[in-house]
């Protein structure tokens, strides 16, 4: 996340916002230098947010000039932390933000410092009645100590949290805001998995352990696929319209071992094979469990699913990430009685939902969406 400054010569570089859940966050650790030369994809820093702590990328060729945050600050997404010299004869213009590092702003929220935040809350200060006078109107510490209470307001009493209690309170925000927030509309459709099966157990039987395919491989693959066909599915719902993704990146809601999820994607997701995407699965799952998740992988989806795997429930009923439009569950495979060819047989059913924004799309796309993610998964050659 880069922003341009007034000398032509040099430009910033921003927190970006690492998913729809993250407002701010703290410097770690600076991987690199001042008068380092770094390239667009190096690592230049280790991120602490919420969830995990996140390998930040750099966007933009460019020669480290200074550092503008001190590690261990907490500050809001679209801060400047570093400011970098253009290397001698670049004259290409700075790139655009990737499309969810961008900032989302909250809904109708006062800009307000991390620290003001805090502050606000402990002294019953509605931040709604503040000016700011921090950059860009922000409101600031000193702001809160000169703005009166609201009356009667009983602060509220804090206890120490531990990281997972931070993490369920942190997307409990998120959720109730998605809830009310985005008009979900939901379908689903039941799904023979058979072929599937028996395809994945027909592949591994030749392959080694490390080499084998998941089902969420395919899934992911499929929904790639499906979204690519049905593009309405496939963005973002911004400043009051769609916008398409200039990609199919499929998000992967991951559970962590001490609670909570993370959502990294597996990038043109409809361009991979099964292959490719089971190697970026099984990379993307070790870093979220050991904590070395690049922001690369969290920025840019474009549309997400829930699997809850052969132990979890029949049916999911998931809630969008905004801005994304839509997210798919996969519900627990199981066998049950299925007609084939007039024939009551035991087949692997699953049942998939899709739960999308009904200001995007209405149910006749998200039907055909479905349809079409149906004919991929019982057709496994297809994928």
């Amino acid at each position: 996340m880069t922003s341009s400054t007034a000398d032509p010569h040099t430009f910033e570089y921003l927190l970006p916002s690492l998913g729809a859940d993250m407002d701010y966050g703290s410097i770690i650790e600076w991987r690199v230098s001042v008068g380092d030369t770094v390239s667009r994809g190096d690592i230049i820093a280790v991120v602490d947010t919420e969830k995990s702590d996140i390998d930040i990328e750099i966007w933009h060729d460019g020669v480290i000039e200074e550092f503008l945050v001190p590690t261990g600050e907490e500050i809001d997404v679209g801060t400047p932390l570093a400011r970098l010299r253009r290397l001698e004869g670049d004259t290409s213009p700075t790139p655009p933000i990737p499309a969810s590092a961008a900032t989302t702003p909250a809904s109708e929220r006062p800009r307000a410092s991390p620290l003001a935040r805090r502050l606000a809350a402990e002294r019953g200060v509605d931040l709604s009645t503040v000016t700011g006078s921090g950059p860009s109107g922000a409101i600031v510490e000193a702001d809160i100590h000169t703005s009166t209470p609201i009356p009667d307001a009983t602060p509220p009493t804090h206890q120490p949290q531990d990281a997972t209690a931070k993490m369920r309170a942190l997307i409990a925000e998120r959720m109730t805001r998605s809830n009310s927030e985005i008009p979900h509309y939901y379908l689903s459709r039941v799904v023979d998995l058979t072929a599937l099966e028996n395809w994945l157990t027909a592949q591994n039987a030749e392959r080694s352990i490390t080499e084998r395919l998941l089902p969420a491989a395919l899934y992911i693959r499929a929904v790639g696929l499906a979204a690519a066909r049905h593009r309405e599915l496939n963005g973002y719902w911004n400043d009051g319209r769609f916008e398409p993704g200039p990609a199919v990146n499929v998000a992967m809601a991951i559970s962590l071992r001490k609670g909570g999820l993370v959502t990294p994607h597996v990038a043109d997701a409809d361009k991979q094979s099964p292959d490719e995407i089971m190697s970026t699965l099984t990379e993307l799952v070790n870093a979220a469990r050991s904590g070395g998740l690049r922001s690369s992988w969290m920025t840019g989806a474009t549309i997400t699913i829930t699997n809850l795997g052969e132990t979890g429930a029949d049916l999911v009923h998931g809630v969008i990430s905004p801005p994304q439009v839509a997210l798919v569950g996969f519900g627990r495979p199981a066998l049950r009685p299925w007609v084939v060819n007039d024939e009551l047989v035991a087949r692997t059913i699953a049942t998939v939902t899709l739960a999308a924004d009904h200001r995007a799309t209405d149910g006749a796309v998200g039907s055909r969406f479905l349809a079409t993610l149906a004919s991929l998964l019982e057709d496994p050659e297809k994928l």
